[in-house]
C-alpha cells in the first residue's frame, strides 16, 4: 500500500473513531455547552463578520472602504493578489481559535472551516474560485509540528477543501526556519521574524494558489509564504484567513497568538 493510501485509510479510521465517540458521548457546544454540536447554531451566529469598510487591496479594516490604505501605499512589494478574512477576531471565534490551536480541539476545525467556505462563496471570489488550482495551508516547522501534533491551518484548509471540492496541497510549501513566537512583536519584528522562513517547490510553477491561515494579524506570515511561492514560480497567490483583528477598535489593541 502506497503512502497516500495509508494516509487515506488512516483518515477513514479517524472519522470512524470520532463517530463512535460521538455516539457514546454526544458533542457539546464549545461556547455554551449545549448538547448536539461542537459549535451550536446559536453561538455560530455570534461571530462578527468583517465589515465592508476595508482596504480592498489588503483586506484590513478601515474607517471607510478604500482601494488602497496608507499601509498599502507604502508597500510596493505586496505579493498577494487578493486577501480577505472570514470574520473579526472577537468572541466567540477568538476562543474557538485558542481551543483549536492550544487546547487540542481539532474537532472544532470542520465547523470553523464553514466560515472560510461561506467567504469563498462571496461573489468577489467567483472569478478567483474558477481558476484555483489548489489550497495551501501556511505550514508549521517540523519541530513545532512534533510539539503540537497538528497544524491548525492545515485542519482548516482540509475542512474547506472537503466542503468545496478544491484540492489540498501540503507538499508545495514548507517552513524551514524555526521562528520565535509572533506574540508581542510589532509589525516590523514580525516581518523580520518570518523572513526567509518558507521554501516552495518548483511544482507550484504556473499555479493559482489559495493560502489558508488562522489569524491575519499583520500579514507577515502570509507575505513570507507568498514570496516563497512567487520565487518558485506560482502565477497567482490569494489568501483567506479565519480571523482578522479590528485595529480601529480600542479593545483589539492586544497581542494575538500566532504560529
Amino acid at each position: 500500500m502506497i503512502a497516500s493510501e495509508y494516509a487515506s485509510f488512516g483518515q477513514t479510521l479517524h472519522r470512524w473513531a470520532a463517530a463512535g465517540v460521538d455516539l457514546l458521548f454526544p458533542p457539546r457546544c464549545a461556547t455554551c455547552g449545549r448538547a448536539g454540536e461542537r459549535i451550536c447554531a446559536r453561538c455560530a451566529q455570534l461571530v462578527t463578520p468583517v465589515p465592508a469598510t476595508i482596504c480592498t487591496r489588503c483586506g484590513r479594516v478601515q474607517t471607510t472602504r478604500v482601494p488602497s490604505c496608507g499601509q498599502c501605499e507604502n508597500d510596493a512589494d505586496f505579493p498577494l493578489d487578493h486577501v480577505r478574512a472570514a470574520a473579526l477576531h472577537t468572541a466567540p471565534l477568538r476562543e474557538w481559535i485558542h481551543l483549536l490551536k492550544y487546547e487540542g480541539r481539532r474537532d472544532l476545525a470542520p465547523a470553523m472551516a464553514r466560515y472560510l467556505t461561506a467567504t469563498l462563496a462571496d461573489t468577489e471570489w467567483t472569478p478567483i474560485r474558477a481558476r484555483l488550482d489548489a489550497v495551501v495551508p501556511a505550514p508549521l516547522h517540523a519541530a513545532r509540528m512534533r510539539e503540537r501534533g497538528y497544524n491548525q491551518a492545515e485542519l482548516l484548509a482540509r475542512g474547506l477543501c472537503r466542503q468545496t471540492g478544491l484540492p489540498l496541497r501540503t507538499d508545495l510549501l514548507t517552513r524551514e526556519k524555526l521562528t520565535h513566537s509572533q506574540v508581542g512583536l510589532n509589525a516590523a519584528e514580525r516581518k523580520a521574524n518570518v523572513e526567509g522562513a518558507f521554501v516552495a517547490t518548483p511544482a507550484c510553477r504556473g499555479l493559482h494558489l489559495l493560502l489558508i491561515d488562522d489569524v491575519y494579524t499583520t500579514g507577515a506570515t502570509l507575505r513570507a509564504c507568498a514570496h516563497a511561492l512567487r520565487d518558485a514560480g506560482a502565477a497567482h497567490i490569494y489568501a483567506l484567513t479565519l480571523a482578522l483583528p479590528n485595529h480601529h477598535e480600542p479593545s483589539m489593541h492586544h497581542d494575538l497568538p500566532h504560529s
